[in-house]
């Protein structure tokens, strides 16, 4: 587990609901011991609001809580940047916009940013992590027709180029351990490509 860097670090996990991205996330900032910032938990301090906005305008209230969610998980990971310290970063990165706003803060403070992304090999597995979540968490697809909607929804715009930044896909369907693929992303980090 070398990773000590001069410079700090910014692992953006990357990936759909019910990929194993937060466990992924969670057991690698454990290993590192690097501050773990999750969008979810952003967005759920936004039950109560979106609860009162959503006799008014659904999707509307949807997107305003999403957006400020993000924008709040954004200044804590600025905060820990400009602090120096290397940070995990919890949040679906959908769309390249998310990924250009955490490179320009990354830019500001010196910080590296790599990417892992969460993808499922075996869609019959991931399916089967969606539904039994159920509805445990209220801002997530609770059934696979829901995860097909969100998807739809997406148009395609999930799947983009991250240019240069260094990335490593993990396939979290495959028959391994946590600790397994906490040590594939260590030894990436260790690569000598940093």
């Amino acid at each position: 587990m070398d990773v000590d860097r001069e410079r700090a670090m910014v692992i953006a996990m990357k990936g759909h609901p019910g990929t194993g991205k937060s466990t992924v996330a969670q057991a690698t900032a454990k290993s590192l011991k690097w501050p773990l910032v999750d969008k979810d938990h952003f967005r759920d301090a936004t039950r109560a609001i979106q609860q009162a906005l959503i006799e008014t305008s659904p999707a509307a209230a949807t997107k305003l809580l999403n957006d400020l969610s993000y924008d709040a998980m954004w200044r804590v990971v600025s905060t820990q940047l400009s602090l120096g310290l290397s940070v995990v970063v919890d949040s679906p990165l959908s769309r390249r916009p998310h990924l250009d706003r955490l490179l320009g803060m990354a830019a500001e403070t010196g910080a590296t940013v790599v990417v892992v992304e969460c993808k499922p090999g075996d869609e019959a597995e991931w399916r089967r992590r969606v539904e039994l979540r159920g509805g445990s968490e209220w801002h997530k697809p609770s059934t696979w027709r829901e995860m097909e909607g969100l998807l739809e929804g997406y148009g395609g715009c999930w799947d983009y180029d991250v240019g240069q930044v260094p990335k490593l896909v993990l396939d979290t369907t495959a028959p391994v351990q946590l600790a397994e693929l906490v040590s594939t992303v260590l030894e990436f980090l260790n690569s000598p490509a940093f």
